[in-house]
């Protein structure tokens, strides 16, 4: 007799069976007249009166629809149905009254009905699962042929078919609905943020421009302009604004045809708006396949920046311009502006604003929309959401940065032995997390100096020395004192990776690292022990560990 093979796990899992019934939300629901029609034929392929669409629950055999008699709910206990529809077998009694599983049953000795021939063919779904039967009854006794066991196995696979396409109709509804929703929260966040965002599809037509960067080109996105068109409809020039960009330079279609670019910098003149200058950075767009999506641009205006830098300039070339009695002068005041213009950059309004607002926005959508999200776009949340935290731990490095140079100096005698146990505990997690052993003698020396800077130093480099290990040996710190005339020697020598000679100077500027590629860090933490020696009128230099590594040495006045 015909039948399905059902794997005997799922046979026994009625927990997962009930759920995917409750799924498809036909429990107790009208039934339409597709699911009519496939009982009706039922009914007539066997040659009976009567048939039902049988789903069983937990506690009971729900008729869904009919064909020859008044349908209804029952006890489960009392379905003959449910006796061997789990199985996945097709049932075929001649006569009930001769069946052990079924002459007892109430709808075959009178107490509901006098069945007598009795065939159903169970509804599986795709999963494996039986939700109910599809059953053909009579109160004489009759016997089915092979080929009317088979249509009405075939029935049966109609049904679940009805069944799945309401469900997937159901689901397809409700993604439409969470993408539109979806859709509406990234929009906000577009229109949101002051960093100017535009987007181009594959051929470099601009077919996204957000609230910022429309206010700044005076106008929105164009999908039908020619890419060639782009530098005279928006307004491109250089980044001085004098020559008209041609369309190899614009940033979105250098992106798109490059895959990546960082830090260029263009203005744009609107007509009846101030020339706007913009920092872009942006990249090709690549799909699963590798195929090419488009590019997208990031724009941030520094138009304030720039003119405090050309300020700066100026007032520079006036002092210089006053003789030599002031080059000393003018030599701090530009290194002093420089890396005021670096950090105010860094910080301003258009860096720390953006950034909060992204990561506040990207943290909602990742707190309530994950488990919504497919692959593709979860992926996507968890760079960007690491992009803006490596951003942020940026600005706070400059802030440490600009504190060690612009705090209040406060001298007082300091013992160094004491601002190591203090850095030991506030770096007690990472030491351990990294294995890092840190040996100091119990006679450092105490000198005059800010205990707050000094300790914001050591903490530096001893930080910095377990963030540039070894991965082939143990991270190894060791430190030493040695009197000389006026000054005393501190060195902190670590077994690392060490940095080349060529580089041991140019490690002390700002944003300068040895390996960019790495990205363990910003280029800050040397420039900034560099201005706490400053303070305290002492020296910090680099040398060679033996056995490889790095050796800081620290020249400070007795």
């Amino acid at each position: 007799m015909t039948s399905v093979v059902i794997d005997p796990a799922l046979e026994l899992d009625e927990e997962g069976r009930l759920a995917v019934l409750h799924e498809y939300c036909v429990l107790d629901a009208p039934a339409d007249e597709e699911l009519a029609t496939v009982v009706r034929v039922a009914a007539l392929v066997a040659g009976v009166p009567t048939a039902t669409l049988n789903l069983i629950d937990e506690s009971r055999q729900c008729q869904l629809t009919t064909y020859g008699f008044e349908g209804g709910n029952s006890a489960r206990s009392d379905s003959m149905c449910a006796i061997q529809f789990r199985a996945g077998r097709f049932v075929h009694v001649p006569d009930a009254r001769e069946h052990p599983l079924y002459r007892d049953n109430p709808w075959v000795n009178g107490r509901i009905a006098t069945v007598r021939f009795y065939a159903s063919a169970p509804l599986i779904t795709p999963e494996g699962y039986a939700l109910g039967t599809l059953c053909v009854f009579h109160d004489q006794v009759q016997e089915l042929t092979e080929e009317q066991a088979g249509r009405l196995m075939d029935l049966a696979d109609v049904l679940v078919a009805l069944f799945e396409r309401r469900r997937q109709a159901r689901l397809t509804e409700r993604l439409a609905i969470e993408s539109e929703h979806h859709k509406r929260f990234i929009t906000t966040v577009l229109e949101t943020i002051n960093v100017g965002i535009v987007v181009s599809d594959p051929s470099g037509h601009v077919t996204v421009l957000n609230r910022a960067a429309r206010d700044w080109h005076g106008m929105d996105a164009d999908a039908s302009l020619d890419p060639e068109a782009l530098p005279d409809r928006y307004g491109l020039f250089d980044a001085e604004g004098r020559a008209r960009l041609t369309p190899d330079e614009v940033p979105l279609l250098r992106a798109l045809r490059e895959g990546r670019v960082e830090d260029l910098e263009m203005t744009v003149r609107a007509p009846g708006r101030p020339p706007i200058r913009l920092n872009c950075n942006g990249s090709r767009l690549v799909g699963d396949a590798g195929e090419v999506l488009g590019a997208v641009v990031a724009m941030n205006d520094v138009t304030a920046d720039r003119a405090y830098r050309r300020q700066i300039e100026q007032a520079s070339a006036e002092i210089a311009a006053r003789g030599e009695k002031l080059t000393a002068a003018l030599v701090e005041l530009r290194r002093s502006n420089e890396e005021l213009e670096q950090f105010a950059g860094a910080v301003s309004h258009d860096l720390v604003r953006p950034m909060a607002a992204a990561h506040g926005f990207l943290d909602l959508l990742a707190g309530e929309y994950t488990e919504s999200l497919d692959a593709r776009a979860t992926k996507w949340l968890t760079g960007a959401m690491r992009s803006v935290e490596r951003m942020q731990k940026l600005v706070d490095a400059l802030l440490r940065y600009a504190r060690a140079g612009q705090t209040p100096y406060q001298a007082e005698p300091v013992h160094l032995t004491n601002v190591v146990l203090d850095v030991l505990a506030d770096l007690r997690t990472a030491t351990e997390s990294s294995g890092a052993q840190i040996s100091a003698p119990d006679d450092l020396p105490t000198i005059q100096g800010d205990p707050v800077l000094l300790r914001q130093l050591f903490q530096n480099l001893i930080d910095n020395a377990m963030k540039y290990a070894r991965p082939d040996r143990p991270c190894q710190i060791t430190m030493s004192a040695e009197a000389h005339r006026d000054t005393w020697v501190v060195r902190v020598a670590d077994n690392g990776i060490g940095i080349p000679p060529e580089q041991r100077q140019r490690v002390f500027e700002m944003f300068a690292q040895v390996d960019p590629q790495h990205q363990k860090g910003y280029g800050i933490g040397l420039s900034t022990c560099l201005r706490i020696l400053d303070r305290h009128n002492g020296t910090i230099t680099l040398e060679e560990t033996p056995g490889g590594g790095t050796t800081v040495c620290l020249t400070l006045p007795k």
